[in-house]
């Protein structure tokens, strides 16, 4: 049967929210993030990381260095016992400079492109999954894949909360400090749903 599975932005919500990584030392890890995957891990939960990167449509960084920071991010997590289990990144943007990029996707957040594949590849169940990062268009995305959306206030989570949340329809499922923890509410949630289907 298919499994929940735990989706998270990357900018802001994992690393430090630089406005674009175009250099490998801007990639910083926020506290605590490592223990967050961990938990997740070792609740035998699956991580994927899904992250709209329009940098490299806009000639910011090269293709290399988006792989150089997911390289450093999976030995840095693994240096702390921690891993995720697929990153999945959209390149996309409409106005891009680099035609090769430059499409209407479906893949953009708050587009569910990516999940939709994550979901195919790693056999999950969008329905029961959750959807955490620190912007609006990850609860969107949350909400197009009848996911819970968790809404981070690093990053630019505090900010949009505080402006952009007040007009929006589409509201959090839980507002949390930080991604531990949405991380420790998201076992326990999952331990109660559990709980609920154990006849």
């Amino acid at each position: 049967m298919s499994q929940p599975a735990v989706f998270l932005d990357r900018d802001g919500t994992i690393n430090e929210q630089m406005g674009y990584i175009n250099h490998i030392c801007r990639f910083q890890l926020l506290p605590r993030a490592t223990a967050a995957i961990r938990l997740l891990n070792d609740a035998n939960i699956p991580v994927v990381v899904v992250t709209n990167q329009s940098g490299l449509a806009r000639g910011y960084f090269p293709k290399e260095l988006l792989d150089e920071v997911h390289a450093l991010m999976h030995q840095q997590l693994a240096e702390a016992g921690a891993h995720v289990d697929g990153i999945y990144i959209c390149p996309h943007y409409p106005e891009a400079k680099l035609p090769e990029y430059r499409i209407q996707c479906d893949c953009r957040k708050p587009q569910a492109g990516m999940f939709l594949k994550a979901a195919a590849d790693l056999d999950l169940d969008l329905t029961r999954s959750y959807v955490v990062g620190d912007r609006w268009s990850d609860l969107k995305a949350a909400h197009q894949c009848q996911a819970t959306g968790i809404l981070v206030l690093t990053g630019y989570g505090r900010g949009d909360q505080t402006y952009i949340g007040p007009t929006q329809t589409i509201q959090p499922s839980f507002v949390a400090e930080d991604l531990y923890e949405a991380a420790t509410w998201i076992s326990e949630d999952l331990k109660g749903s559990t709980a609920e289907e154990t006849p």
